[in-house]
């Protein structure tokens, strides 16, 4: 198995979460003097570090989806910023470079939970047979 295959480990995932915690503070006492991130509330919904802990990417969710690409842009410039404040609230050798990605898991379980709703995939689920008009229905669409 390649290394980068691998899951992360307990020092990882445990580095991740402190500094899920810590920036989700920083975010949440308003420190940041940027005019996008005063105005959008913004989530820490994850942060993954690479094995060496020199990198972390954070996956954040601005509050109602809004202008998620400025707040990405706005928190990707001040990453020095947030990473002094890490520094001192987190106990680590080195602090990791932040690279800022929105978070897609919440569009993907949307799409996923609409996709379940449709009819016939309800229908497939449940397990009930198929009726001559579903055919029909079906034949109609594509001709």
């Amino acid at each position: 198995m390649s290394r980068d295959n691998r899951s992360p480990g307990q020092r990882q995932l445990r580095v991740g979460e402190e500094l899920r915690h810590a920036l989700a503070h920083i975010l949440e006492r308003g420190e940041l003097r940027d005019p996008v991130l005063a105005a959008t509330p913004v989530t820490v919904t994850e942060v993954r570090t690479s094995p060496d802990l020199r990198q972390a990417r954070v996956y954040i969710m601005p509050l109602g989806g809004s202008q998620q690409e400025a707040v990405v842009a706005a928190l990707t410039r001040a990453r020095g910023f947030l990473r002094r404040r890490l520094a001192g609230s987190v106990e680590l050798k080195f602090v990791p470079d932040l690279v800022f990605r929105l978070d897609r898991s919440f569009e993907e379980a949307d799409r996923i939970e609409r996709a379940l709703r449709q009819p016939e995939v309800t229908r497939d689920l449940t397990g009930s047979p198929p009726r001559d008009e579903d055919f029909r229905e079906e034949d109609e669409d594509r001709g």
